[in-house]
Protein backbone atom coordinates (compact mmCIF):
# COMPACT_ATOMS: atom_id res chain seq x y z
CA UNK A 1 0.00 0.00 0.00
CA UNK A 2 1.24 3.49 -0.61
CA UNK A 3 1.40 6.03 1.55
CA UNK A 4 1.28 9.39 0.25
CA UNK A 5 1.53 12.99 2.12
CA UNK A 6 0.58 15.90 0.66
CA UNK A 7 2.93 19.06 1.44
CA UNK A 8 0.69 22.28 0.28
CA UNK A 9 2.19 25.84 -0.27
CA UNK A 10 2.34 29.29 -1.96
CA UNK A 11 5.84 28.30 -2.64
CA UNK A 12 6.49 32.07 -3.64
CA UNK A 13 9.39 31.46 -4.06
CA UNK A 14 10.41 28.01 -2.38
CA UNK A 15 13.07 28.74 0.39
CA UNK A 16 15.66 26.41 1.51
CA UNK A 17 13.14 25.91 4.43
CA UNK A 18 10.50 24.26 2.15
CA UNK A 19 12.97 22.08 0.72
CA UNK A 20 14.39 20.53 4.31
CA UNK A 21 10.80 20.38 4.62
CA UNK A 22 10.20 17.93 1.60
CA UNK A 23 13.24 15.89 2.09
CA UNK A 24 12.33 14.99 5.39
CA UNK A 25 8.43 14.21 4.84
CA UNK A 26 10.09 12.22 1.82
CA UNK A 27 11.70 9.84 4.31
CA UNK A 28 8.33 9.59 5.88
CA UNK A 29 5.99 8.73 2.68
CA UNK A 30 6.24 6.66 -0.56
CA UNK A 31 4.78 9.16 -2.58
CA UNK A 32 4.99 13.13 -1.66
CA UNK A 33 2.87 15.68 -3.77
CA UNK A 34 4.24 18.68 -3.15
CA UNK A 35 1.29 21.60 -4.56
CA UNK A 36 1.71 24.93 -5.33
CA UNK A 37 -1.76 26.53 -3.76
CA UNK A 38 -3.26 29.74 -4.09
CA UNK A 39 -3.29 31.97 -0.94
CA UNK A 40 -6.46 34.19 -1.10
CA UNK A 41 -4.44 36.26 1.88
CA UNK A 42 -2.06 37.19 -0.09
CA UNK A 43 -0.72 38.53 -3.56
CA UNK A 44 1.95 36.10 -5.33
CA UNK A 45 5.29 37.96 -6.92
CA UNK A 46 6.01 34.56 -9.29
CA UNK A 47 2.74 32.86 -11.27
CA UNK A 48 2.18 29.67 -10.39
CA UNK A 49 3.99 27.99 -13.88
CA UNK A 50 7.29 29.73 -12.35
CA UNK A 51 6.74 28.23 -8.86
CA UNK A 52 6.16 25.01 -10.65
CA UNK A 53 9.27 25.03 -12.77
CA UNK A 54 11.41 26.49 -10.14
CA UNK A 55 10.43 23.49 -8.27
CA UNK A 56 10.65 21.08 -10.21
CA UNK A 57 14.65 21.84 -10.57
CA UNK A 58 15.18 22.09 -7.10
CA UNK A 59 13.92 18.83 -6.28
CA UNK A 60 16.09 17.14 -8.63
CA UNK A 61 18.82 16.94 -5.88
CA UNK A 62 16.39 15.78 -3.34
CA UNK A 63 15.20 13.33 -5.80
CA UNK A 64 17.93 11.56 -6.48
CA UNK A 65 18.88 11.33 -2.14
CA UNK A 66 15.08 9.48 -1.20
CA UNK A 67 13.87 6.40 -1.43
CA UNK A 68 10.26 8.48 -2.66
CA UNK A 69 7.93 9.68 -5.33
CA UNK A 70 7.91 13.24 -5.09
CA UNK A 71 5.10 14.71 -7.58
CA UNK A 72 4.26 18.39 -8.53
CA UNK A 73 0.76 19.79 -8.80
CA UNK A 74 -1.53 22.76 -8.36
CA UNK A 75 -4.53 23.21 -6.64
CA UNK A 76 -6.61 26.06 -6.21
CA UNK A 77 -9.59 23.78 -4.04
CA UNK A 78 -9.91 23.73 -0.34
CA UNK A 79 -6.74 22.17 0.59
CA UNK A 80 -7.95 18.64 2.60
CA UNK A 81 -9.94 18.23 -0.67
CA UNK A 82 -6.91 18.66 -2.59
CA UNK A 83 -5.33 15.83 -0.14
CA UNK A 84 -7.82 13.90 -0.70
CA UNK A 85 -8.05 13.87 -4.70
CA UNK A 86 -4.40 12.89 -4.44
CA UNK A 87 -5.07 10.07 -2.49
CA UNK A 88 -2.99 11.61 0.43
CA UNK A 89 -3.23 9.85 4.04
CA UNK A 90 -2.03 13.04 5.55
CA UNK A 91 -1.23 16.84 4.76
CA UNK A 92 2.01 18.06 5.85
CA UNK A 93 3.03 21.23 7.36
CA UNK A 94 6.19 23.47 8.38
CA UNK A 95 6.24 24.67 11.92
CA UNK A 96 8.98 27.27 12.54
CA UNK A 97 7.50 29.12 15.63
CA UNK A 98 4.89 29.14 17.98
CA UNK A 99 2.95 31.71 16.16
CA UNK A 100 3.04 29.09 13.25
CA UNK A 101 1.85 26.24 15.79
CA UNK A 102 -1.02 28.51 16.72
CA UNK A 103 -2.21 28.96 13.31
CA UNK A 104 -0.99 25.61 11.76
CA UNK A 105 -3.01 24.13 14.54
CA UNK A 106 -6.53 25.64 13.85
CA UNK A 107 -5.88 24.36 9.85
CA UNK A 108 -5.43 21.08 11.51
CA UNK A 109 -8.92 20.69 13.37
CA UNK A 110 -10.72 22.83 10.57
CA UNK A 111 -9.40 20.32 8.17
CA UNK A 112 -10.27 17.46 10.62
CA UNK A 113 -13.80 18.67 10.57
CA UNK A 114 -14.12 18.63 6.98
CA UNK A 115 -12.65 15.40 6.40
CA UNK A 116 -11.08 12.99 9.17
CA UNK A 117 -9.57 10.28 7.17
CA UNK A 118 -6.64 12.93 6.68
CA UNK A 119 -4.21 13.63 9.34
CA UNK A 120 -2.06 16.53 9.44
CA UNK A 121 1.87 15.92 10.22
CA UNK A 122 3.58 18.70 11.67
CA UNK A 123 7.18 18.91 11.04
CA UNK A 124 9.79 21.31 13.59
CA UNK A 125 11.70 23.61 10.78
CA UNK A 126 15.62 22.54 11.27
CA UNK A 127 17.42 25.63 13.09
CA UNK A 128 19.10 26.73 10.35
CA UNK A 129 15.61 27.22 8.20
CA UNK A 130 13.62 28.45 11.13
CA UNK A 131 14.04 32.01 10.28
CA UNK A 132 13.24 31.92 6.54
CA UNK A 133 9.79 32.85 5.26
CA UNK A 134 8.73 33.63 1.68
CA UNK A 135 7.25 36.80 2.24
CA UNK A 136 10.50 37.81 3.99
CA UNK A 137 12.36 36.80 1.25
CA UNK A 138 10.37 38.65 -0.69
CA UNK A 139 10.71 41.60 1.07
CA UNK A 140 14.55 41.35 0.95
CA UNK A 141 14.42 41.15 -2.28
CA UNK A 142 12.51 44.14 -3.25
CA UNK A 143 14.43 46.28 -1.12
CA UNK A 144 17.76 45.04 -3.69
CA UNK A 145 19.44 42.48 -0.91
CA UNK A 146 21.10 39.34 -1.62
CA UNK A 147 18.25 35.84 -0.88
CA UNK A 148 21.05 33.81 -2.50
CA UNK A 149 21.43 32.31 1.23
CA UNK A 150 17.89 31.68 1.65
CA UNK A 151 16.67 30.17 -2.03
CA UNK A 152 18.12 27.84 -4.36
CA UNK A 153 19.23 29.74 -7.47
CA UNK A 154 16.87 28.92 -9.28
CA UNK A 155 14.36 30.41 -7.25
CA UNK A 156 16.58 33.75 -6.53
CA UNK A 157 17.03 34.14 -10.68
CA UNK A 158 13.04 33.79 -10.85
CA UNK A 159 12.17 36.64 -8.10
CA UNK A 160 15.16 38.50 -9.38
CA UNK A 161 13.37 38.34 -13.04
CA UNK A 162 9.73 38.76 -11.60
CA UNK A 163 11.17 42.06 -9.38
CA UNK A 164 12.42 43.77 -12.81
CA UNK A 165 9.39 42.67 -14.98
CA UNK A 166 7.25 44.37 -12.56
CA UNK A 167 9.80 47.65 -12.40
CA UNK A 168 9.68 48.37 -16.18
CA UNK A 169 7.81 51.45 -17.25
Amino acid sequence: MTRTGFYPGSFDPVTYGHLDIITRAARLFDKLVVAVGRNHDKTGLLDVDTRLQVLEAALAPIRERVDCDIQLARYSILTVDAAKAAGAVAIVRGLRDGGDFTYEVRMAQTNAALNDTIETVFLAASPAARMISSSLIRQIAEMGGDIGQFVPMEAAEAVKAALARDAAP
